[in-house]
């Protein structure tokens, strides 16, 4: 097997603008008011505080947000996401109480088709969330995603493995990814 690696030139790493920042600031003012679990001038104030610093004193890339939100197919995403958690842990649970013999596992590459930080993190919290399956590298310069599944015994079990995951980055593009990436994808 072969490894069609393409040599990825870093660019200089720069500051992100404040309108960059701008999502990741309310994300953390809002976990600020969740920790501290209130809603009052003082918490949101100090948590713009806590934000700005947090965000000034320590380097974090800017994240490409696609500027697109389909809300039918994101629901259609959730809904899928909460029937394989729910299918996943029974599974789970049952191989662990089995008397059965300890089920093979594999470790699969899974080659992205997107370079969006965006959408690998969702698609890495979406593998690891669901039992059976979780995320032991990400590698972001190759959108290259490493997963652990459980209960991959045959070559055919283990590209259905891929397959999924790859259907998981499809189904996110198709809600929040941007236009080019979903023309991508779609055929």
């Amino acid at each position: 097997m072969t490894d069609n690696s393409v040599a990825v030139v870093s660019e200089p790493s720069r500051r992100a603008s404040f309108l960059e920042q701008l999502p990741l600031l309310v994300a953390l003012v809002v976990l600020w008011m969740l920790l501290w679990g209130s809603l009052t001038p003082l918490t949101i104030v100090t948590g713009i505080v806590v934000a700005l610093g947090v965000t000034r004193a320590f380097y974090l890339p800017p994240v490409e947000l696609s500027g697109r939100f389909n809300p039918f197919w994101f629901a259609v995403f959730l809904g899928r996401f909460l029937g394989e958690l729910a299918i996943a842990s029974f599974q789970v649970a049952l191989q662990a109480f089995a008397a059965a013999p300890v089920p093979r596992s594999a470790i699969l590459r899974v080659d992205l088709r997107t370079r969006s930080d965006f959408i690998m993190t969702g698609v890495s919290l979406a593998v690891s969330l669901v039992p059976g399956s979780l995320v032991i590298e990400l590698d972001r310069t190759n959108a290259r995603l490493y997963v652990h599944q459980l209960n991959a015994r045959t070559p055919d079990e283990i590209e259905k493995a891929r397959a999924h995951v790859l259907s998981l980055e499809h189904d996110l593009l198709r809600a929040w990814g941007s236009r080019d990436e979903w023309q991508a994808v779609r055929s």
